[in-house]
């Protein structure tokens, strides 16, 4: 009979299993460890969202290259980002808002923490039923409040998929959207290629004026989106269902030799425990997933940051200096004039199922916000139909929808310092991740991020108070 975890698990002393686990984790194959990839691809949805689309479409339209730099850089810090989060998921077993619910001591603390992040989270719906619903008008001619409408059903329905079918299948019909976002919006730059030189210039950091920087704040709101930070977490706790010592418990997340379920490939199991039912997981050390992790973050983001400066590149390239772009609708329309039909009807498509894979990962993490912070489970439908109603009623009321969209992703940017700041110093405590901790680096580089971020708030509020 061949040799199982559990065996190892209870045959050997801690010294022994850990010097086991190392063994194993280099012996695990390209291949298994490409079956961890998943989570991050989810969390990147959020990444592509119809915000990203207004914000980058509108800052090609009206500054061509001028802030290529902004959506560089904004991957960059994006990577570390989400690397941290799901690393938190993976070591701790619970998400980053479980971990502050269980430390804000202070009722009212945590009550205050859960409203800025809630209403971050509805700022996030707002963006992703709103570009759902122009993205079907563009197609079908569908009135945007019943678009508004149809997006918020599929959306419920992919997530009553997700909490039936799992994780992985949920996962897959996520990734299945992401293509086809990722298609719909580069087909167009291969078409009409950008100017090397003007994307090169493009890359130097500076601004032209007030409502560059307002832009520059949307764009990093709508690539470090702060669900997104939450959200990975928890993405990473359900895919990867820890234990402790064995069935049912859990280990010290500062415990270097701790377990973590994989949904096993070519992983042995006692021949008196039935077989895991489809979507369920067998063992794997940590090392293995925060290795996997890596991968699966940097295969998200390459695709997210890709596609975010595909769009920024296409509007810079047809859309700067045409009227009417300043909107969803007159970009459309004039990628439909200077590159056809074909390629206007893809970026609808692509805008599309931008809308419809983004609001199911937004309702996924506001609900985890809800109940790791209240300890409050409101069901997950009941919930999704209450945060449809900002949205309707922006749509109802006859508001601009791009706008809505832009300004939508600024009152992201000012909700990413609440879930960064305690992300990076939850991982660089050894108490909390043990010798998963970060290096003095990459909190280094967290901390940077942060002040970065804070510092462009400020810079905007101050230009924006003071009219100048």
């Amino acid at each position: 009979m061949p040799k199982t975890l559990d065996d190892e698990l209870h045959a050997a002393d801690a010294a022994a299993d850990a010097g086991a686990s190392g063994r194993r984790e280099r012996a695990a194959s390209v291949p298994r460890v490409a079956w961890l990839i998943g989570p991050a691809l989810v969390a990147g949805v959020a990444y592509l969202d119809p915000g990203n689309v207004a914000s980058n479409m509108t800052a090609g339209a009206q500054y061509g290259y001028l802030l290529v730099w902004v959506v560089v850089l904004g991957n960059v810090m994006a990577w570390l980002i989400q690397y941290l989060s799901a690393k938190l998921g993976i070591v701790t077993g619970r998400s980053l808002p479980e971990v502050l619910g269980a430390r804000i001591t202070n009722r009212w603390g945590r009550r205050a923490y859960w409203l800025q992040a809630e209403l971050v989270a509805m700022a996030t719906d707002l963006a992703e039923v709103i570009g759902g619903a122009v993205a079907l008008n563009l197609l079908f001619g569908v009135p945007l409040l019943w678009g508004g409408l149809i997006t918020g059903t599929v959306s419920i329905a992919l997530l009553v998929l997700q909490s039936r079918r799992g994780p992985r299948t949920f996962e897959f019909v996520i990734m299945g959207l992401l293509a086809i976002i990722a298609i719909g919006f580069t087909v167009g730059v291969f078409i009409a290629p950008p100017d090397p030189g003007g994307l090169l210039a493009g890359l130097v950091p500076r601004f032209a004026d007030t409502n560059s920087v307002l832009l520059a704040a949307s764009i990093l709101g709508a690539t470090i989106m702060p669900h997104a930070i939450y959200a990975h977490s928890a993405l990473t706790r359900d895919r990867f269902a820890t234990r402790r010592g064995g069935p049912g418990a859990r280990r010290d997340s500062a415990d270097p030799t701790r377990r973590i379920a994989w949904h096993g490939f070519g992983i042995s199991r006692p021949a008196d425990e039935p077989a895991p039912a489809p979507g369920t997981s067998t063992e794997v050390p940590t090392g293995v997933l925060v290795r996997a992790t890596r991968w699966d973050v940097s295969i998200a983001m390459a695709i997210a940051g890709t596609v975010n400066l595909c769009i920024l590149l296409l509007a810079a390239v047809n859309l700067a200096g045409v009227e009417g772009t300043d909107s969803l609708e007159g970009a459309y329309a004039a990628l439909g004039v200077a590159l056809g039909p074909v390629v206007a009807t893809l970026f609808a498509v692509g805008l599309l199922a931008s809308g419809l894979a983004s609001t199911s990962v937004g309702a996924y993490a506001g609900a985890e916000i809800m109940h790791g912070l209240l300890h409050v489970r409101v069901p997950l439908i009941l919930r999704r139909l209450v945060t449809l109603i900002p949205a309707l009623a922006i749509l109802w009321l006859g508001f601009d929808p791009t706008l809505s969209l832009v300004l939508s992703q600024v009152v992201l940017s000012f909700g990413i310092p609440f879930a960064l700041v305690p992300l990076v110093v939850l991982t660089a405590k050894a108490g909390v991740l043990g010798q998963w901790r970060n290096h003095w680096a990459t909190t280094a580089a967290g901390v940077g991020a942060s002040v970065f971020l804070i510092v462009l708030n400020g810079v905007l509020l101050w230009l924006v108070f003071t009219g100048a």
